[in-house]
């Protein structure tokens, strides 16, 4: 059986109320499913955000004026530079995730919240590991790992059509 990560730094922070909103225990676990037997060690930050700041990023990062689900931007280290005291490498990057869009996603999908979120962050975290769905084929490849994953904790598919 394949092992977690060794060590794993996963900040969690969050720009509006918590109520309702995954513990940072969960987020954890998440990345944890993702990354298991892919990689040793990890340092990651997630940000909950509303619609303002979804958009804001989405539009500034993608040329996209909305707020979108999920935003993941690998860490980039140009040769030379150092980290700042207590981060370690590797530093695998940030996750955004709009709280508002999960919310109607999940309600539209009849999905809970809980496993969207799961989903989504595992999105995210292979996103991070270099994982795509620019094309047909890398976006089965990346689907079908996202359900294995899910799989692994519990969460039925969630590309399934009901």
């Amino acid at each position: 059986m394949t092992q977690g990560p060794v060590r794993l730094e996963v900040s969690v922070s969050y720009a509006l109320p918590r109520a309702g909103l995954p513990s940072s225990v969960s987020f954890r676990r998440w990345v944890a499913a993702a990354l298991k037997g892919r990689i040793r060690e990890a340092d990651l930050a997630i940000r909950i955000v509303d619609n303002k700041e979804g958009r804001a990023l989405n539009r500034h990062y993608r040329g996209k004026d909305y707020a979108t689900n999920v935003l993941s931007f690998p860490a980039e280290m140009a040769e030379g530079v150092k980290l700042p005291k207590g981060v370690k490498m590797p530093l695998l990057g940030d996750l955004v995730i709009c709280a508002p869009v999960v919310a109607r996603e999940a309600k539209e999908q009849k999905k809970t919240l809980a496993a969207h979120y799961a989903h989504l962050t595992v999105h995210g975290t292979l996103h991070l590991l270099g994982w795509d769905h620019e094309d047909d084929t890398e976006a089965e490849c990346m689907e079908q790992l996202e359900r294995e994953i899910l799989a692994e904790l519990g969460i039925a598919d969630p590309y399934a059509e009901d």
